[in-house]
């Protein structure tokens, strides 16, 4: 009888060790399952719609939740009081360029850092930055119609500029956005957007962009080369392996980061996943016979390395630089890192917040980006000084 009663109990547990293993199984085969390790504070999710102002909406993102860190509260800032501002700076650089720089509607975290230190900052409420009826941003128009009167004048043979064209141009983004308001109330307070920053407490010199490229020195500052940088913001440059511990050590303290990033690779989705499978190795990652994979469209493809956890590249310094130098990695997007979360196999991901509204993904406007990816396609970070380990500080000469 107690042979028996062994051999059942035996049964039983190795039923269940089968179950417990099945269901492992079928987790890895079920697409993406997230554990949040740790997530730091965020305000909603906005949707920059059909304007390039990614750039924007990641930094303000990023100072809200640098405000409710410090303790301030939560404030919903207006993005395109600083569009407005830069927009403007910008096209006053490509004019005095002659047309030989960039004018376009992209931008750089270091934008909205200079518009706070020299211009100030508003809230959402005094310019919502919408004049043509739509409830989201629409720039298309916009871009079209500020584009053709600065490049117009930028490249005429006029001999001379008048005194007032820089306000033709600032009549249309009044027109399009509203005009940058000189005095407003806040919570029955009158502020000036100088006075409101300085309300704020937030200190734009606090902030330091962070880079990883083989074409200068490791340690030193220069201004990445990438049309979006036209304010020539100088970077720290740090090797790959320091990059991903100042963002480590970012989460770990309590710091979310602006993050500026190529958008474009195949493991980067629409549905909030952001992976670096090996696309030539498609069939073997994804165990598909070789025939049918060579059949499948570039869409079906990229759906079949991004359904579930796959095995990703290994990336090196070489790599980053070598995606750089041939325009592979381009400037393309704006987020904000504020978290991480493992995978059902344990892996990490890194928790980023996008601004393409909450129905864009799987995950309310939230995207899981792997260490690969982020190593791969990092452009550039924004982040508070003291966010940085603090040998990695000595070695940069940040007091």
């Amino acid at each position: 009888m107690k042979r028996l009663m062994t051999l059942f109990a035996f049964c039983c547990l190795l039923s269940v060790a089968w179950a417990q293993e099945a269901q492992e199984e079928s987790k890895k085969d079920s697409g993406f399952v997230f554990t949040t390790v740790k997530q730091l504070p965020i305000t909603s999710v906005k949707d920059q719609n059909r304007s390039g102002t990614c750039w924007s909406y990641s930094t303000i993102s990023f100072i809200e939740s640098e405000l409710i860190r410090m303790g301030k509260g939560e404030y919903d800032l207006s993005e395109m009081f600083v569009v407005h501002h830069t927009m403007m700076d910008r096209a006053v650089n490509y004019v005095r360029f002659h047309g030989e720089s960039s004018f376009a509607p992209g931008g750089s975290a270091y934008d909205v850092m200079y518009c706070i230190k020299n211009y100030g900052i508003v809230p959402q409420e005094a310019m919502p930055g919408i004049m043509y009826g739509d409830t989201l941003p629409v720039h298309t128009e916009l871009d079209l119609v500020a584009g053709g009167y600065v490049k117009a004048l930028a490249s005429s043979k006029l001999k001379k500029l008048t005194k007032v064209w820089q306000k033709g141009l600032e009549a249309i983004y009044n027109t399009y956005l509203g005009e940058c308001p000189k005095e407003f109330v806040y919570n029955g307070v009158t502020y000036t957007p100088m006075s409101f920053a300085q309300m704020l407490g937030l200190n734009p010199d606090d902030y330091v962009s962070i880079t990883s490229y083989t074409h200068h020195p490791f340690y030193t500052r220069f201004a990445l080369e990438v049309p979006d940088n036209w304010r020539l913001d100088m970077m720290y440059n740090v090797p790959l392996a320091d990059l991903m511990a100042i963002i480590d050590n970012a989460i770990d303290k309590g710091y979310t980061m602006a993050w500026g990033a190529d958008v474009s690779e195949i493991g980067f989705t629409r549905k909030g996943i952001g992976v670096m499978p090996d696309a030539d190795k498609g069939a073997d990652l994804t165990g598909s016979d070789m025939a049918r994979w060579l059949g499948l469209s570039a869409d079906n493809k990229k759906k079949e390395l991004t359904s579930k956890p796959l095995p990703e590249m290994t990336i090196t310094q070489e790599m980053r630089q070598e995606a750089y130098d041939n325009w592979e990695t381009t400037d393309d997007h704006g987020m904000q890192i504020f978290g991480i979360a493992n995978d059902q196999n344990g892996k990490l991901y890194y928790m980023v917040k996008n601004s393409w509204g909450t129905l864009r993904s799987d995950y309310k406007g939230i995207w899981y980006v792997s260490r690969a990816f982020m190593e791969y396609k990092t452009n550039d970070i924004l982040v508070h000084k003291d966010a940085i380990p603090k040998d990695i500080k000595k070695k940069l000469g940040i007091k």
